[in-house]
């Protein structure tokens, strides 16, 4: 017996490596210092910091995976990984550096794996930072025929004296929404199952999408925001702090920027909600507040503005091509998230 009769192809694995090496040079900054095949990664800080600061992030994608098997699609969920660590650290000020990933497997596929690995350096293209490492581990008997699991990892740099932490928030300030691209990367064992349950098809068509399926529209990635928050982070927007809408949406996400005896208050239909959303809440029957507790309703990420710069924010993120609403302003409170007409 040896490793491949016990179900693990070390030949394969070199050979993936070899595969994707140009997808991840191709991500490469000038403070990368060597190449792929060390055992870590090394990146040199960027010059002209005088007290940096490293904010690191680590995430998933979740089960939003189990479609992408179901529906054999790959090339998405890679830039799901890496917006949601980009844009977790980006809530900092943080500008991401490097990003390393976690990809493991029952069985190494490399045509399926070269598909999450094109994504992943597609999205760190997207948020500018390189893609420095990763592992690939093969692991029969632990995942099923087909299956993978993803996670990601990512360093970002800021200037000590401009990191956001809730100390500059004020009351008053305004809360500017993001729109997002769809789901994103949260919410899908809901979503899977009032598919499940209303005995639904991936592939059906609703009225109101178009051409597009029910899995091409869940399935769209999420949306990185890193190079337009920091164009307005290095312009002159005022920005005091910032939330990215994940897991527990706009209740759990948007307190966690605010400062001592701070609340937001959001103003109820203040921005559209995306067709998606509806159909799930009427097709699963999800109450609103499950709904708002569970996706992101339309809203990627916020940014906290002075009254004075909205109008500025909201013309920089149109110009960058991001719908962008005035939803909300902070007010005093004890965290909440509140709503009124």
């Amino acid at each position: 017996m040896d490793y491949q009769a016990a179900g693990v192809d070390v030949n394969a694995g070199r050979a993936f490596v070899d595969q994707i090496r140009n997808l991840v040079q191709q991500t490469f900054r000038p403070e990368v210092l060597g190449g792929l095949g060390g055992f870590g990664g090394c990146f040199e800080l960027p010059a002209g910091y005088q007290q940096p600061v490293l904010v690191a992030g680590t995430d998933g994608v979740g089960t939003k995976l189990k479609l992408a098997n179901i529906l054999n699609c790959h090339n998405t969920v890679g830039i799901d990984l890496v917006a949601m660590c980009v844009n977790d650290i980006l809530t900092a000020g943080a500008e991401p550096l490097f990003f390393l990933d976690y990809l493991a497997t029952g069985k190494l596929n490399p045509e399926q794996l070269t598909q999450v690995v094109e994504g992943i350096s597609q999205g760190c293209l997207q948020a500018g930072c390189a893609l420095i490492g990763g592992e690939t581990a093969e692991m029969p008997g632990f995942y099923g025929a087909g299956e993978y699991d993803l996670g990601g990892f990512c360093v970002g740099i800021v200037e000590k004296h401009q990191r956001l932490d809730g100390s500059q928030m004020q009351i008053g300030d305004v809360a500017i929404g993001l729109a997002s691209s769809g789901l994103h990367s949260n919410g899908f064992s809901l979503v899977r199952k009032v598919i499940s349950d209303r005995n639904l098809d991936w592939q059906e068509k609703p009225k109101w999408a178009g051409n597009q399926t029910l899995g091409d529209i869940c399935l769209t990635p999420t949306r990185i925001y890193v190079k337009p928050v920091l164009a307005a982070l290095r312009g002159a927007i005022e920005i005091h702090g910032m939330a990215h809408i994940t897991g527990g949406g706009l209740p759990e996400n948007l307190p966690r920027c605010l400062g001592p005896a701070q609340s937001v208050q959001l103003v109820a239909q203040s921005w559209p909600i995306p067709a998606i959303f509806n159909w799930i809440a009427e097709t699963g029957a999800v109450n609103p507040t499950a709904m708002l507790e569970t996706f992101n309703m339309g809203i990627g990420f916020v940014v906290f503005v002075p009254p004075t710069q909205v109008e500025q924010a909201i013309h920089h993120f149109i110009g960058a091509k991001i719908r962008a609403y005035k939803i909300g302003e902070v007010v005093s409170g004890s965290g909440e998230l509140l709503f009124r007409e």
